[in-house]
């Protein structure tokens, strides 16, 4: 059934004054559901093949005893109070639980979980969209899109994003929900008298419902990724368009409800954000301004926001850690900034007939805000999977401007059923080709060493790689050329000090132990590994020394005890 061509509708898809699109039945939505899932699931099928990879996936799931546990009641106690690589996500913990208790240690089962949750976030994007803009096409399109990027590999091939696809999942059902909301609401506003109309909307049992799911879902997200804080502005995104809850100009009191229903939601994100910034800094994540002073900060997240850019409309060379350069070149730095100035100039000139440009493109900016590098987490400049939410912003404006530019056309339908068929054509094979590097840990860390330049963390892991497959030489090799590439990086030096331990070279060992604990001496394994070496070597006192330290950093620790015993009673 066709829908009014109302101008004042506040659910219209397109600019004001444009027909409303027509309004598919509940079954032809569902077809469309159906295609979408399947298109998403069966792209990423090859992921089942896949391994589980020694980068952050022994710290959530192969080397973590509470997590391979299963749920039980000590686990649940320990997700809430862990802050495992600085971040806080019981929900996330949760999740890996029951899938080691349902699928054990087989990565299938894993990244099964990861596929399905990926699946079913194309899938409530797109009911998501179509509820708020009346329009199958272009949001299906969007979801399909959002489904088979190539760029979204890293965050469902990983065993470890799974914080990535689950917070999605519950920041899809917060939009879904809030819109409800949002509709509901504005249906009385059209008849109701402005006064009283803010009690009068959470006095509807519906209404109060709606907009109580979507803070229990926004709180659900937090609890799998923090990276979700600035949902609350994209809900005043979604308030301009499509649901156009804005008021008239002039008219403040309208927008001043906007902002007050939102304060939960804000107040939810700031004590996010206080909890993530605690663990980082806990854990050392947090870079100082020492090492990442506020210019560099500055010129990364302006060239951070075009890099991000080119990997949408181009994805290519998609390794898993980009080196932080420290400084760009001024010139790609003012360059960056003019056409980030020149695109956001151009949205907000277009924001009355393209509202949608203006949104899609602060939804880009905005949800990139918490990882752009101004708070500097870690040593990369980008990564792949910060892309997985704000991408959308860019899919969604591109979709509705190549809907406004063809309006005209007489074949329009055909012209854009067959441009999206073949963008999904070319889409589908980079993405199985992407997948196809993360199948296993050497071939991840092979790629990456070899498409970037001076990617010191891919050649350190896959120097851990050699070492675990007994080609110890190797192993040194690529350990060298990660120190060559980046010298204070603790853990390298640990992990040669280790392979030139297993090959008798122990003054080289003992050198390499002592300079992973100048960059972090509160490494109770470097202390006591030191300790070994220093003994064999015969220097007791210092090998006792070591062990005291280990045991002090570390005091329930029985080997290291063992160890201490043994020097102390030696002759």
């Amino acid at each position: 059934m066709l829908m009014e061509t109302n101008p004042n509708n506040l659910f219209a898809g397109g600019p004001a004054g444009e027909p409303n699109p027509a309004r598919l039945t509940s079954g032809k939505i569902t077809v469309l559901g159906l295609i979408l899932t399947l298109l998403v699931f069966l792209t990423y099928l090859p992921v089942l093949q896949n391994e589980f990879i020694i980068y952050d996936d022994p710290d959530y799931v192969t080397a973590n005893p509470q997590v391979q546990a299963g749920l039980t009641q000590a686990g649940a106690v320990w997700a809430w109070s862990s802050m495992v690589g600085g971040n806080w996500h019981p929900l996330t913990w949760y999740s890996h639980m029951l899938d080691c208790q349902l699928f054990g240690m087989n990565a299938w089962g894993h990244h099964l979980t990861n596929v399905l949750l990926h699946t079913a976030n194309a899938l409530l994007l797109f009911l998501v969209l179509e509820r708020m803009t009346r329009a199958a096409g272009r949001s299906f399109f969007v979801a399909a899109l959002f489904g088979v990027h190539a760029t979204h590999v890293e965050s469902v091939a990983w065993v470890a994003e799974r914080k990535d696809v689950l917070s999605t999942f519950f920041a899809f059902l917060t939009l879904l929900a809030y819109s409800c909301y949002a509709q509901q609401r504005s249906n009385v506003e059209r008849r109701e008298p402005a006064v009283g109309v803010a009690i009068f909307a959470l006095a509807s049992r519906r209404r109060f419902l709606d907009y109580t799911l979507a803070g229990l879902f926004f709180v659900f997200g937090l609890m799998s990724k923090p990276m979700l804080v600035t949902i609350p502005l994209v809900m005043l995104l979604l308030d301009y368009w499509p649901l156009r809850r804005f008021p008239e100009p002039g008219s403040g009191t309208g927008f001043r409800y906007l902002i007050l229903e939102k304060l939960p939601f804000f107040a939810c994100s700031f004590a996010a954000c206080v909890v993530a910034l605690q663990g980082q800094t806990t854990v050392g994540g947090m870079r100082t301004m020492a090492s990442f002073p506020l210019t560099a900060r500055l010129e990364n997240a302006l060239v951070a926001y075009v890099r991000y850019l080119g990997k949408l409309f181009w994805p290519a060379k998609l390794p898993f850690f980009y080196p932080h350069p420290g400084h760009w070149p001024l010139a790609m730095v003012l360059a960056a900034a003019v056409l980030l100035a020149g695109i956001s100039l151009g949205a907000w000139m277009t924001r009355r007939n393209h509202p949608y440009l203006l949104v899609g493109w602060c939804w880009y900016v905005v949800a990139l805000l918490p990882v752009i590098g101004l708070v500097q987490v870690g040593f990369q400049s980008l990564a792949n999977r910060y892309l997985y939410v704000p991408s959308i912003g860019i899919f969604l404006g591109v979709a509705w401007l190549a809907h406004a530019m063809t309006r005209r056309w007489r074949h329009q339908w055909f012209v854009l059923s067959a441009s999206a068929a073949v963008v999904m054509l070319a889409c589908i094979p980079i993405t199985r080709l992407q997948i196809g590097y993360w199948k296993n840990s050497k071939l991840l860390f092979q790629y990456a060493s070899v498409i970037i330049d001076n990617n010191w963390l891919a050649h350190a892991r896959l120097g851990l790689v050699f070492s675990q497959e007994g080609r110890t030489d190797e192993a040194i090799s690529e350990y060298h050329q990660a120190l060559k590439l980046n010298p204070d990086d603790a853990d390298t030096r640990y992990n040669l000090a280790n392979a030139l331990y297993r090959k008798g070279l122990l003054d080289e060992a003992i050198s390499q132990y002592q300079e992973s604990l100048k960059l972090n001496p509160n490494d109770a394994s470097g202390h006591n590994n030191l300790g070994i070496v220093l003994f064999q070597k015969g220097r007791r006192p210092e090998a006792i020394t070591q062990f005291q330290e280990a045991l002090r950093l570390k005091p329930d620790w029985d080997e290291v005890r063992r160890n201490l015993a043994a020097a102390e009673n030696a002759k």
